[in-house]
């Protein structure tokens, strides 16, 4: 029996249970464990679980598993809580780098509404029919839509992510309106989660691009992206095709605190 001491945070609607894991002490938790903390009804409820981890090339490490209890690649909006907890715990100061699945990310603490957080170097977008695919620490399909509101995410979004093309490892969906030359809806259905979710960090920062290689922000390199949960910002440079110096902006908040047996 374990009585864990968790914290809840949420980034435009993704929500995460965060555990402070410096000294090792939740290593042993099982993919069992970690769904239950993630369940809705019988846990704690998140769209997955950060544990913050020590490390000895950065102020720390994140480690994110989705809701199924399976380690996962990278979580932007977690990747925005998680300095926000250590922000709040006083780990770091307001600005930092911490590593993640997919390597070193610096950040930047501004408020509980502004949390900035730098993204790899995206080189490689493959056009597929009807969207495009951009890994943006996780794998993403992007395909704009004419009616957002009109599409069943849940459905939709289930098929292109189990369908051959995408098999054995699957894909994130994300479904994207033009609202104006640099503002956008986004919906987006996650693995691991397999459901659609309110928001999705590397999901908004794969769309951006993808809107910008279209030529649908007319060259502007700033986005902005309305989800479900609340609105997030993806600033980048580009050159010869290559994006660099990406950078994820949005809300990074503390929901709440407490503990839970195991």
């Amino acid at each position: 029996m374990m009585i864990i001491e968790f914290d809840k945070y949420q980034g435009a609607g993704n929500d995460f249970v965060i555990l402070n894991n410096k000294t090792g002490v939740y290593d042993s938790l099982s993919t069992a464990q970690v769904a239950f903390l993630c369940d809705r009804y019988k846990g704690i409820g998140a769209d997955g679980l950060i544990l913050i981890n020590a490390s000895s090339t950065s102020d720390f490490e994140m480690q994110y598993f989705n809701s199924d209890g399976n380690e996962s690649t990278l979580c932007g909006n977690g990747g925005r809580c998680a300095v926000a907890f250590a922000y709040d715990k006083k780990i770091i100061d307001k600005t930092t780098s911490f590593s993640a699945i997919d390597g070193l990310h610096k950040a930047s603490y501004i408020s509980p509404l502004e949390v900035h957080l730098e993204m790899q170097e995206v080189t490689k977008i493959i056009e597929v029919e009807n969207g495009l695919l951009i890994d943006t620490g996780s794998p993403h399909y992007i395909r704009l839509v004419d009616n957002i509101e009109a599409i069943n995410v849940q459905k939709e979004g289930a098929a292109i992510r189990y369908s051959d093309s995408f098999m054995p490892n699957g894909i994130n969906v994300n479904f994207v309106e033009k609202e104006g030359i640099t503002k956008y809806k986004i919906r987006t259905y996650e693995r691991g989660v397999e459901n659609e979710t309110l928001a999705c960090g590397t999901g908004a920062v794969a769309a951006a691009i993808a809107i910008h290689s279209k030529g649908e922000s007319e060259g502007e390199t700033e986005v902005d992206l309305k989800a479900l949960g609340g609105d997030l910002k993806v600033s980048f440079e580009v050159s010869d095709k290559r994006y660099y110096q990406i950078y994820l902006k949005g809300p990074a908040m503390h929901v709440f605190s407490g503990t839970i047996q195991l």
